[in-house]
C-alpha cells in the first residue's frame, strides 16, 4: 500500500487540489487529524503536484481537523527551478486553516557525501515488546501502526522516576506502507511520545510543529524512530527523531515543538 491510499488522498480536477477524509485510522485519542498524517498528506499533495521528491517540509499546526470531517489541500509552486521546486499547501476544513506546510522537493547528483551518524544498538523488532496500548487509544492511528519498544520504558510503567532523554521504537504499518516522506512523516511524529521518558510520567505533547529532514529512501518493513528529546521548559518541549531502515540505513530525521500536558492522574503542569 503507498502512502496515497492510506490516507484517502484524492486530487480534485488537477494537481494542485487535493482532499481526504478524516477517518479514525488517521487520528488521535483526541478524535482529530494526527499530525504525521497531516504531514504526510500535504507532502502527496506538494509532489503530486510538482513531480519531484521530498528533500525538506515543515509544517505548522495551526487548528484541529476532527474525525470524520473533509480536509480540503490547495497547492502552490511558488518557484519552480531547474533542480528545486519550492511549495506550500494549506489544509482547510470547511474554510477554516488546519495546517500550513512549506517544502522544498527535487533531486540532484553529486558523487561525494556519506552519512556520519550512527544508529542505536537495540534489538532486532521481533525481539522487542510490543508497546502497550491504553484502551483509549483504540480504533486510532494508534491501532493502525505497530509499534515495538526498542529502547526504554512502556508508558504504563512511568513511576515519576526520571529517566533517559533518549528512546527508540521500530513502527511499521502491518501490510506495509511503501517507502516515501508521507510513510516517514506519519513515523516522524512519534517524537512527541518521548516525552514521557525523561520526566518519568506519562506526559501528552501536541504538536506545533513538524519538520522533516529526507536522506534517503528505502524499502524496510519497519523503521527504527531513534527519539532525543532536548528540553521541556515551561510545558514546551523539544525534539528530535533519527529515522532508520531495518538495514541501518538513515532514511531521515524528524523534529518537533510540543505543548506538553501530563494525564490527568499525573498533572502537575497547570492545566
Amino acid at each position: 500500500m503507498d502512502a496515497r491510499t492510506f490516507l484517502g488522498m484524492e486530487p480534485v480536477g488537477d494537481n494542485l487540489h487535493w482532499q481526504m477524509r478524516v477517518e479514525p485510522q488517521l487520528t488521535t485519542p483526541g478524535n482529530f487529524l494526527f499530525g504525521g498524517c497531516g504531514l504526510g498528506a500535504a507532502l502527496v499533495a506538494l509532489e503530486g503536484a510538482a513531480g519531484r521528491p521530498t528533500v525538506w517540509a515543515t509544517g505548522q499546526y495551526l487548528s484541529y481537523a476532527p474525525t470524520h470531517s473533509l480536509m480540503e489541500w490547495e497547492v502552490t509552486l511558488a518557484v519552480v527551478g531547474g533542480h528545486v521546486t519550492q511549495g506550500r499547501a494549506v489544509g482547510r476544513v470547511e474554510g477554516r486553516e488546519i495546517l500550513t506546510v512549506n517544502a522544498a522537493l527535487g533531486k540532484d547528483e553529486l558523487d561525494v557525501g556519506g552519512v556520519w551518524v550512527t544508529p542505536p544498538e537495540v534489538d532486532p523488532p521481533e525481539e522487542c515488546r510490543p508497546r502497550y496500548l491504553p484502551a483509549m487509544f483504540r480504533n486510532t492511528i494508534m491501532d493502525k501502526v505497530e509499534v515495538r519498544t526498542a529502547k526504554g520504558r512502556m508508558f504504563d510503567e512511568m513511576n515519576g522516576e526520571p529517566g533517559s532523554p533518549d528512546s527508540a521504537l521500530w513502527a511499521r504499518v502491518p501490510g506495509h506502507l511503501s517507502p516515501s516522506a508521507a510513510t516517514l512523516a506519519i513515523f516522524g511524529d512519534y517524537v512527541s511520545g518521548g516525552v514521557s521518558h525523561p520526566i518519568g510520567q506519562r506526559a501528552m505533547g501536541r504538536s506545533l510543529d513538524n519538520t522533516l529532514r529526507v536522506v534517503q529512501l528505502k524499502d524496510t518493513e519497519w523503521v527504527l524512530c531513534d527519539i532525543r528529546i532536548h528540553a521541556l521548559v515551561g510545558g514546551y518541549a523539544q525534539g528530535v527523531a533519527f529515522l532508520w531502515s531495518q538495514e541501518g540505513d538513515l532514511l531521515a530525521t524528524a523534529s518537533q515543538s510540543l505543548a506538553v500536558r501530563l494525564w490527568p492522574e499525573d498533572a502537575l503542569l497547570p492545566g
